[in-house]
């Protein structure tokens, strides 16, 4: 996704709780607003709210981005918010009613997103794109065992955000956004369910919506180049807006 923006950007990207170099403790808050706090010392640290930003965030980290908007509105200029979490929607996605059977059956521990076999990664993969990825059984447990060590943290991690504190969390939070925000979203998503978009925009005053066609939940791996274009597209609109109330 990043290799389709203009190299003249300033790009920070920040890796979520335990994810790639992120450290994690068992005294941190994984909770949306824990999360959104973290972020806020960490643009703070480096000094990124003496020039309001763009923020975007995606699934977790989209839930975590509409939060902090909320919560922190002088900090970020505009919002971009991708396939988020955090909201109730009208239709229970794929992803949702397997959750519930498992809850059910009190088989929490088989959560579709924390995968532990070459098997469960496939299963995942189906899930989370519309697009289907061609991938070889060996790159398949590969992944696996990268991600073995971790899944018991990613599995408290999981049941800290899908826990009353924060499974709405967006939602509770909308109707305080007041950036520009673009809502994208894949129409096959299967995962969180695209009517979800439909209730950011009643909520949100200058709300942008773009729905994509044959993509699922994975948009910045499914469609990096028309994500990217869209970004770009709102970021040129919004300067165009401001260029004009400038010279009225």
């Amino acid at each position: 996704f990043l290799q389709f923006l203009p190299k003249n950007l300033h790009l920070v990207c920040v890796d979520m709780p335990g994810h790639e170099g992120t450290t994690r403790s068992d005294l941190d808050d994984y909770s949306i607003t824990g999360q959104a706090k973290r972020i806020h010392q960490f643009v703070e640290c480096i000094k990124l709210n003496r020039r309001p930003f763009h923020l975007v965030g995606t699934s977790m980290g989209g839930n975590v981005a509409g939060v902090y908007a909320a919560q922190y509105p002088e900090d970020i200029c505009s919002l971009t918010l991708i396939c988020p979490a955090g909201l109730p929607s009208t239709t229970d996605s794929k992803f949702i009613k397997q959750l519930r059977e498992l809850q059910e059956s009190k088989r929490i521990d088989r959560i579709p997103l924390i995968p532990s076999t070459p098997e469960e990664m496939a299963d995942m993969l189906k899930l989370c794109s519309y697009v289907r990825f061609k991938v070889p059984q060996q790159i398949l447990q590969g992944l696996v065992d990268v991600r073995i060590p971790h899944n018991e943290f990613y599995r408290k991690l999981f049941l800290e955000i899908v826990d009353e504190k924060s499974r709405h969390s967006l939602h509770e939070n909308m109707s305080k956004i007041k950036a520009p925000t673009q809502v994208i979203w894949g129409k096959q998503d299967q995962v969180l369910d695209v009517s979800g978009a439909s209730v950011l925009a009643s909520a949100i005053p200058d709300c942008h919506v773009y729905i994509l066609e044959n993509c699922g939940h994975s948009v910045v791996v499914e469609r990096p180049r028309k994500t990217a274009n869209l970004i770009l597209e709102f970021l040129a609109l919004l300067h165009s807006i401001d260029n004009n109330k400038k010279q009225a």
